[in-house]
C-alpha cells in the first residue's frame, strides 16, 4: 500500500499518541515506513489534521531561503523543520539545501511546469546581417534544408516505383 488516506494516517497517529504502539510497530502493521508514522505524528502535532493532508505546492526562493536560515539558526532538525513549516517531505528541504550550496541561491527559484516552448529562448540578439556569424548559420540552415529535400525527394521517388511495381502486375 503506497498511498495512504488521511483517515489511515490520523488512525497511526493516535495509536501512537496513546501510547498503545511505537512508531515501528505500527508501520508494520499498516505497510508503510516507521519514517513515514514519525512524520505523520510531528505533522499532526505541529498543524492538526491540515498536517495529514497531502498537497503539492511551489515553494518561493524566499520561503526556501527562511526555511533553510531557520533550520542553520535554530538547529532544528529537517523533520522538525519541515513540521513546523507544514512541508510534507523532508526531504525536499534538504535538496534546497543541496542546490543552495552546489548552484547558488538563485538556483532555488521555483522553475516552470510543463514542457518547454520549441522556440529557442538563449537571450542572445540575432547576429548581424553579412557578419560572419550570420552567413554561418544562413549556411547551416541551408544544409539542413537540403538534406531535408534530399530526404523527401528520395521518398518520393521509392514511393512512384512501389506504384509503378504494382501497376505492372
Amino acid at each position: 500500500m503506497g498511498k495512504f488516506s488521511i483517515e489511515d494516517k490520523l488512525q497511526a497517529v493516535q495509536a501512537y499518541l496513546t501510547g498503545k504502539e511505537s512508531y515501528r510497530d505500527i508501520g508494520a502493521r499498516i505497510g508503510a515506513d516507521h519514517k513515514a508514522v514519525v512524520k505523520w505524528v510531528s505533522l499532526y502535532e505541529a498543524h492538526g489534521m491540515e498536517g495529514l493532508v497531502t498537497r503539492y505546492t511551489a515553494y518561493s526562493k524566499e520561503f526556501k531561503m527562511d526555511v533553510l536560515n531557520f533550520m542553520n539558526e535554530s538547529g532544528t532538525s529537517l523533520l522538525e523543520t519541515a513540521a513546523i513549516y507544514n512541508i510534507p517531505a523532508p526531504t525536499t528541504i534538504l535538496q534546497w539545501k543541496r542546490v543552495l550550496e552546489e548552484q547558488g541561491e538563485d538556483a532555488l527559484k521555483p522553475k516552470k511546469k510543463g514542457h518547454p516552448s520549441m522556440k529557442k529562448e538563449t537571450g542572445e540578439l540575432p547576429p548581424v546581417e553579412d557578419s560572419v556569424e550570420a552567413l554561418k548559420a544562413e549556411i547551416e540552415r541551408l544544409r539542413m534544408e537540403n538534406a531535408y529535400l534530399k530526404k523527401l525527394n528520395a521518398l518520393v521517388q521509392k514511393k512512384e516505383k512501389l506504384q509503378n511495381k504494382t501497376k505492372r502486375k
